[in-house]
């Protein structure tokens, strides 16, 4: 059985910092593109950060751009969102997923139908 399972999550003040790590379980993250994406009630999805199959390639959106990092732990068979200067607007469920891509391919990532597995998410909240 494949499983994600996010980690991380939880309360911190506007410029704050958190880790969040996306672990899985029945695949090989690297075999695989992952993206990381949040949601806030009554709001569509939206995507964060993309890293490419084997670490080919990495995009973020630009709302999180310079902010954000994702960066690929596979001998632990994890992938970490390092989350630095957040704002109230961050505030939401984060999910990770995993796509079946071709290496380099980022841009697929992008696009929320790429996805074959999802984690449950794990609630982010910024505020004062």
């Amino acid at each position: 059985e494949v499983k994600l399972v996010e980690s991380g999550g939880g309360s911190v003040q506007p410029g704050g910092s958190l880790n969040l790590s996306c672990s899985a379980s029945g695949l090989s993250l690297n075999d695989y593109g992952i993206g990381w994406f949040r949601q806030t009630p009554g709001k569509k999805r939206e995507g964060v950060s993309w890293v490419g199959r084997n670490g080919s390639g990495r995009n973020y959106a630009d709302s999180v751009k310079g902010r954000f990092t994702i960066v690929e732990d596979y001998p632990n068979n994890r992938v970490h969102l390092h989350m630095n200067a957040l704002e109230p607007e961050d505030t939401a469920t984060y999910y990770c997923a995993a796509a079946f891509s071709p290496p380099g391919m980022v841009g697929l990532l992008t696009h929320e139908a790429a996805y074959t597995y999802w984690g449950q998410g794990t609630q982010v909240t910024v505020s004062l």
